[in-house]
Parts: C-alpha cells; structure tokens; sequence
C-alpha cells in the first residue's frame, strides 16, 4: 500500500510538470479568446436550447493583406464529452472569417468577431472543450468549461442569465450583444442583464436582484414588480449604482410571487479588472511583485512606493504603456502575453510554492514556451528531470525534481548568458 502511494505521488508530480511548448501549438503566443453560454427553453420537447458564443479579438488573430484589405481566418472546435471526459458525445467545428478595410482596426483590442452556436441538449451535466486556432499562424489556444445543462419548467420557468455589453436598435428591431468575458471594470458602475421567463399564464411577479462581493461580503439589492404573460417573457434590466474593485461578484435574480415566495433563481459570477489590464490581474501589489522578470530593482521599488491605490495604478500603467509596441493602441499585447505566462506558471508549476516563483515559472515567463520539451520521470539511476529547448536562443534549461513532489529545480542557472525577458 505504501508503495502505490508513492507512486500515485509521482505520477502527480510528473503530471503537474507538463509544459505547453511552441510545437504543440505551432506558435510561441496562444490565442486570446473568450467563451460563454446559456440555457434557454428549446422548441424539441424535453431539450433544452443552449447558446454558445465565442468572442476572439482582432489582435488575437493573424492579417494577412491582400487586394484592397486585410482579412484573417481562424476555426473553432467544439467537443462535448460526459462529465468524466472519459466520453465524446458529439463535436462541431467551422471556419470563420474575418474582413477589415483599415489595418488600424487590426491593432485595435475593442474590435472583435463574436460567432454564436446554438445545440438542443438533454438535461445532463458534459464538459465542453473549445480550441481556437489561426489558420495563417497556427497559434491556439483551449479552454475547458463544465456544463450544466438544466431542466426548464412548462409552467414558471427561467433561463440562464447572461450580461449584456450594449442594446442595439436597428430596422430589423432591437439586437443584444453579450457581455462574453462576464466582466466589468473597476470603472463601471451599472450591470446591464437579460434572461427569459416562461410562463403558462398571466402572472403578477416580484424579482430580487442582488450583486454580492465575495471578497467583501457584502451585497447591492434591487427590487421589480412586472407582469409575465403566456409564453415567453424577455426580462432586460440594469443593476445601477454599482461600485466594483478588484475581485469577483455573484449577480443573483431571484423570481417570487407575488406574496414575495420564492419560486426559482438564477445567478451568474461575475469579474471585476482593473481598466486597461488583463482579468488575471486581480491584486495590483501582486501583480507588481510577478513582474520580477522583466522590471529591474529600482523600477519594482518605484512601483511599491506609491503612497496609494491610485499612485501605484498610475505607476504600474505607466511603466507598461513604455513596453507597448505601437503607442496608437489601445491594447498591449506585451503586457497580456506577460500575465498570460504568469497565470500558466501558477496553474501549471506549482511544486512547492507559488508557480511564477518556481524555477520553471522563471524560464516560463522569462522566455515563453520552449520550443520542444524532453521529459524523462522514469530513468533508472537518475531523479526526474526535463531538457527545455529554445532554439532561437539556442539554449537549454535543465530541471530536475530533487523531491519527486514536483518541485523542478533549475540545474546550472548561469544568469549571464541570459538575454532578458523575451516577449
């Protein structure tokens, strides 16, 4: 018994090592995109309707100029599988493609395409995984979502909740954009929201919002009276005076009688970012430690001493609007690909501490993914150790685990052949 735990041990360890690297993704950057869904009642009898969309940005994808603009073109994948993953129910894929006139509005991170499916599904819990590539570049990048595909009552019914960037009128009536990233700024003070509410008959009912902190612990409530009709009713509302920092928040629509009883609620998480940064950032006094890599002692030092919040914002922005390679943008995709490292090594290296500490976090977000990886967690006479390879820097990293815990330990550090932080 005791040495099958051991060896379950080991395989974690070497299980947590694993590495993205340039080959598997065919591109040294991963795409940036996001992805979300909602339940809503389905025209096929016991299914419910589930809509996905998936918003890439422009500066995500690749241009490539021909005639009179640029156009880029990337595909999207979709794999249902059971709630184990050990089973593929069914997958989708398509191409899409994209047309600008003005190459500025490649450059630009508020422009996107957005693509939207929608799949009649059987109440059930799947997992879903979404894999977006570049057809020119061949960058990726794969997300994981679990599923919750929920049954929806004949006689007082509610979708799932989504957020709404913007309301748009136009001749063909009114459209809804979602808010795919569920995120706000701490800038942002009102929560715009659509859900539907099925009913079997004209019904007098109240609504509770509530947006909860979760970091706080504390909680903004809202009330509305409206009457529902026979079929489907489409609830638009916006939580106003809201007041956002930095974290998480539960948005909560709580549907009741008209002698205020509880019949049924829906709720979603949502993100608060700090305006201008990625969502992974959510402490500025952590963020301004992980930047180690790639700011120098004194400018770390600046950055701390800020007498406050906003000083200290105002410093950090500063000091990443200098690393942007065009000034004309909005978006800074040096400062995105540096937190996009940092998140990965805190996912992924986590040995014995923080992973954007460990010695493969440094490589990690010090050079980007190595270009191959050579693993050996097996070899006889030796402890677990990889070979990273960067063949542009034509250099390697050696890491062996000293512990068999998984915590890789750079072999050889010599810091003065290195050439800095590569974006």
């Amino acid at each position: 018994m005791k040495n099958i735990l051991i060896l379950l041990l080991f395989l974690v360890s070497v299980i947590s090592a694993q590495v993205e690297y340039s080959s598997n993704l065919g591109n040294a950057k991963s795409m940036n995109f996001s992805i979300d869904v909602g339940g809503f009642k389905s025209s096929v009898q016991n299914k419910t309707r589930m809509d996905f969309f998936v918003q890439v940005p422009y500066t995500s994808i690749q241009f490539v100029k021909k005639d009179n603009g640029f156009y880029a073109n990337y595909n999207i994948t979709l794999t249902f599988t059971d709630e184990g993953k050990t089973n593929i129910i069914f997958e989708r894929n398509w191409k899409e493609k994209v047309k600008t006139s003005d190459f500025d509005q490649t450059l630009s991170g508020e422009n996107y395409n957005l693509s939207y499916k929608t799949y009649d599904l059987n109440p059930g819990k799947y997992f879903v995984k979404c894999i977006v590539e570049d057809s020119d570049s061949r960058a990726a990048s794969t997300k994981e979502i679990p599923l919750v595909v929920k049954q929806i009552s004949d006689s007082l019914g509610v979708s799932d909740l989504m957020l709404v960037s913007e309301f748009v009128k136009d001749s063909t009536g009114e459209k809804i954009i979602p808010n795919v990233t569920a995120s706000v700024t701490n800038r942002s003070n009102l929560v715009p929201l659509y859900f539907e509410i099925y009913s079997d008959k004209t019904r007098d009912i109240n609504i509770e919002y509530s947006l909860d902190d979760l970091k706080k612990n504390t909680s903004l409530k809202q009330m509305e009276h409206i009457t529902v009709n026979p079929g489907t009713n489409l609830i638009k509302h916006t939580v106003n005076n809201a007041s956002f920092s930095v974290g998480e928040y539960l948005l909560n629509a709580v549907i009741k009688d008209k002698d205020w009883k509880t019949i049924t609620s829906v709720e979603k998480k949502i993100y608060s970012k700090i305006h201008g940064v990625p969502l992974a950032i959510t402490d500025l006094d952590k963020a301004v430690e992980q930047m180690v890599y790639i700011a120098s002692p004194e400018e770390l030092d600046y950055l701390k001493e800020g007498k406050s919040y906003d000083e200290r914002l105002e410093r950090f922005l500063n000091f990443w609007d200098k690393k942007k390679p065009n000034s004309k943008t909005i978006d800074n995709p040096i400062l995105y690909e540096y937190f996009r490292r940092v998140d990965y090594s805190n996912k992924h290296f986590k040995g014995l501490g923080e992973g954007w500490r460990s010695d493969m976090g440094m490589i990690f977000i010090t050079f980007g993914p190595p270009s191959s990886v050579e693993r050996h967690p097996l070899d006889s006479n030796t402890k677990p150790y990889e070979i990273w390879d960067y063949y542009e820097l034509n250099r390697s990293f050696v890491f062996s685990d000293q512990t068999g815990f998984g915590d890789y330990r750079l072999l050889d550090p010599d810091y003065s052949r290195w050439p800095g932080y590569r974006p």
